[in-house]
């Protein structure tokens, strides 16, 4: 693979952009200095960091599995994350409550009829159907919102001259309001690691929740990039976990969002070498991935 050119204020930020950039870890990456850049004086006659970088090719790594000293069965306690306490099964599916049955006898030795204890209604009233749940009906106005959210929006890229295609929906039956943004400098929006396009978000949600009584749900996408960090950081969270079998040493990933730190917890959660949790407060709070014990 040829080698690239990254340029960014300093070293280590050029460094960061080829790895987000060739969807690598740090350790994955063979990069050459160019130019260790310059702040200049005040920020005059200031120069960037330039480096040279492209994927360092590798043997796959084997995967060894340790076997216990003494044959006696594991039993392992459901994984635990911030973001997720149900317990799962192995398989990472819900586990489906064993239902025991009893069989008695009458008095004249026959076999009696069989209950199943699920199945009996907590109504003891004879020939009453057990209630449905019935959903609940939002009342909220999706044209408004809609509305709403497209007015504040074109106010923001009007005052930044950017002229952006806006495509809002409105799911009432999950009280989510989609926005999709279009146009030529996606880019701008997007920010570093997401974080603009984030902002936005964080502004819609506060215009469209302002005199609405249920909590509305707000989406910010363009270019589909919400998709693609997220393979991104999937792809980055097994390639850590690897580095971590490999090392045998725990690794800090840098500063994450909740959403992004659920996703590094989720890809690893059914890896039986490695386990996740996370450190530090917001917004500097990183996950952690490290070796199970």
């Amino acid at each position: 693979m040829e080698y690239r050119e990254f340029t960014a204020k300093n070293v280590d930020d050029a460094i960061t952009e080829a790895c987000e950039t060739l969807m690598v870890t740090s350790d994955r990456l063979d990069y050459e200095v160019i130019s260790q850049g310059s702040a200049g004086f005040l920020g005059i006659a200031s120069r960037p960091a330039i480096i040279k970088a492209r994927i360092r090719e590798e043997k796959p790594v084997e995967e060894v599995v340790e076997k216990p000293a003494v044959a006696v069965p594991e039993v392992k306690s459901p994984v635990k994350s911030e973001d997720n306490s149900d317990h799962k099964n192995e398989a990472g599916s819900y586990s489906k409550p064993e239902v025991k049955k009893e069989n008695k006898k009458d008095s004249s030795g026959k076999q009696a009829k069989t209950y199943d204890h699920a199945a009996v209604s907590q109504d003891s009233s004879k020939g009453q159907p057990e209630a449905k749940e019935t959903k609940k009906v939002s009342n909220v106005n999706g044209d408004e919102l809609v509305t709403k959210a497209n007015a504040f929006l074109k106010d923001v890229f009007g005052a930044m001259n950017m002229e952006v295609n806006l495509n809002t929906r409105f799911n009432a039956d999950d009280n989510v309001l989609d926005v999709e943004l279009s146009g030529d400098e996606m880019g701008v929006l997007i920010g570093k690691r997401g974080q603009t396009l984030d902002s936005l978000q964080y502004l819609i949600s506060l215009v469209v929740n302002r005199d609405t009584e249920d909590y509305i749900h707000v989406k910010v996408d363009t270019e589909n990039y919400r998709e693609r960090r997220k393979a991104t950081l999937e792809n980055l969270a097994k390639n850590i976990g690897v580095k971590v079998k490999k090392t045998r040493q725990a690794v800090a990933l840098e500063p994450m969002n909740p959403y992004e730190r659920r996703i590094i917890h989720s890809a690893l959660q059914n890896d039986r070498y490695v386990t996740t949790h996370s450190e530090g407060d917001e917004p500097f709070r990183r996950v952690v991935v490290t070796l199970k014990k």
